[in-house]
């Protein structure tokens, strides 16, 4: 049979790190008394609440929402967007400097569209989030990678040594993904500079702004009439409102960024999902409440989590934030092989920092084969004590 040509850059991608350690649960038998735990993945289980889900069954009878919407985005969310987060950073945003992407992953993607051609560099952290690596590499644009270091933090000066003719952009995560860090105003400020004084993008990840831990603005890049020169800040509804299958998420840059992004979002899906674009918007209008016992929640289970490193032997915590632990193993073999060992172990489904970092053999410094994330989105005290417990009982 014939082989069929395949793009080197789709080829040369690595795969989906949630859909390969899914994989490692097949033929595993987990016994009654020791349930599988999976903590793998950053995404609720829980449906939305009530009155979101009758919202969306009212939207579901509304004629418009079965026929294509603008590409843009709903001019309603887009306008709440622009009045709430102007609220909330204390800064001026307008609705034509908002769109609204299937998803924040698209969010991203577009993002690059817009900044970096094929050949071209973008200033990465590691550890990364995997999605916003494998897009790089589809694309073709190098992910000129940028170790993070005490409290996994990014330095600026050291990103200022990777800058040449190639790189069109810098991407930070905050709260981040995977390590839970939150970068401080200070830092952003300093990212943002470094930014401008380059003419490069500087691309903000804020998929888990609600979880953050600090109170007011998580940052006040928006109070410089300026950003527009430089900033891209990208959004999700997905885990807010845990819409995670609805595709919801924004983007707000510059109007004249977004007449580009037009152009990506047509080719890509032409419009939104309007079912989830009216859920965002009913959302924000209606559950400030509820979003405040959710990120409670995801506080209590974040210092359980510190809490629990603190007690647990050889293990160091390195991050903790948003629905993320991000710790150093004690053990004499890679995480890769950790993380398969505890599933047929323990029946504890974690996630090796191999799938955040360059390993050995791409030319990482090690620290990604010590590393591994554990995604708490979906177990609470009960179920980390669970799996401390579980650790604590592993033997290499």
């Amino acid at each position: 049979m014939t082989a069929r040509p395949v793009s080197p850059t789709i080829a040369a991608t690595f795969s989906p790190p949630v859909m390969e350690a899914r994989r490692w649960l097949d033929g595993v038998t987990f016994p009654p008394e020791r349930p599988l735990l999976n903590l793998s993945q950053a995404a609720p289980v829980d449906p939305p609440p009530a009155p979101l889900r009758r919202a969306m069954v009212g939207a579901i009878a509304e004629d418009d929402s079965h026929i294509y919407g603008p590409v843009l985005g709903l001019p309603a969310l887009r306008a709440e967007i622009a009045v709430q987060w102007s609220q909330v950073y204390g800064g001026k945003i307008a609705p034509e400097q908002v769109a609204i992407t299937s998803g924040c992953n698209q969010g991203f993607s577009a993002a690059i569209a817009t900044v970096a051609a094929a050949g071209d560099a973008v200033i990465l952290p590691t550890p990364w989030y995997f999605n916003h690596k494998m897009w790089l590499d589809m694309a073709g644009v190098e992910a000129r990678t940028l170790p993070c270091g005490e409290g996994m933090l990014p330095d600026p000066e050291a990103a200022r040594a990777l800058i040449d003719d190639k790189v069109k952009a810098i991407v930070l995560v905050t709260p981040n993904n995977p390590t839970g860090a939150e970068y401080p105003d200070s830092l952003l400020h300093a990212f943002g500079r470094l930014a401008r004084e380059h003419g490069l993008a500087l691309i903000i990840d804020e998929t888990y702004r609600n979880f953050h831990s600090g109170t007011g603005a998580p940052h006040t890049l928006f109070t410089d009439a300026d950003w527009p020169d430089e900033i891209i800040h990208l959004y999700s509804f997905s885990k807010v409102f845990r819409l995670t299958g609805h595709r919801v998420g924004a983007m707000v840059a510059a109007t004249e960024r977004l007449e580009q992004v037009e152009k990506f979002l047509d080719t890509v899906a032409i419009c939104p999902n309007q079912i989830g674009q009216k859920a965002a918007l009913y959302g924000l209008q209606n559950l400030s409440q509820w979003v405040a016992g959710e990120r409670d929640e995801i506080l209590d289970r974040r210092a359980a989590a510190a809490e629990g490193f603190e007690r647990l032997d050889g293990w160091k915590l390195l991050g903790c934030g948003a629905y993320f632990a991000y710790v150093e193993h004690p053990f004499d073999m890679d995480s890769d092989v950790l993380a398969q060992r505890l599933v047929k172990e323990q029946s504890l489904l974690l996630l090796p920092g191999t799938m955040f970092a360059p390993t050995r053999g791409q030319g990482g410094d090690g620290s990604a084969e010590k590393q591994m994330r554990i995604a708490f989105a979906n177990a609470d005290r009960d179920g980390l004590a669970e799996m401390f417990a579980r650790l604590a009982a592993f033997r290499p």
